[in-house]
């Protein structure tokens, strides 16, 4: 069997900073457990609208929200949990072999997207009847 269980997606902090002018945050090297190739985000997604829909085989990813707040659905074949996003000091790690559908966007939210490859369209598995059989 591939890839990982539900729980293994989690929850890191992200380092803020606190200043009566505004916070900051900061992702430096030792923040995610991984090195850092593209840097993407979503916005102006209509709250009835989904993202994700998609698996990966060996990219890390960890999402942000960076204003808003969205719900981030995954299912590993056997478990399901949702994890809702709603501050920028805070960030989900997703790991491979995990599905995972983004819904639920507040209005103005933004989803920043680190990863730790670039765009490679082999490590998608982009079918849930495909990712099961990938998962067994």
């Amino acid at each position: 069997m591939q890839g990982s269980k539900v729980d293994e997606n989690i929850i890191i902090d992200i380092p803020k900073i606190i200043d009566p002018r505004g916070n900051l945050s900061v992702i430096e090297n030792d923040t995610i457990p991984f090195s850092i190739k593209r840097i993407y985000y979503l916005y102006d997604v209509p709250s009835d609208s989904f993202r994700g829909g998609h698996a990966h085989k060996k990219l890390y990813q960890f999402l942000i929200a960076i204003s808003g707040s969205f719900e981030v659905h995954l299912n590993d074949g056997a478990n399901k949990k949702v994890i809702t996003l709603n501050k920028p000091n805070k960030g989900l790690l997703l790991v491979p072999g995990t599905w995972r559908e983004i819904n639920n966007f507040s209005s103005g939210a933004v989803c920043l997207v680190v990863a730790s490859e670039t765009y490679n369209e082999t490590d998608y598995i982009r079918d849930f009847n495909d990712f099961l059989v990938y998962k067994n």
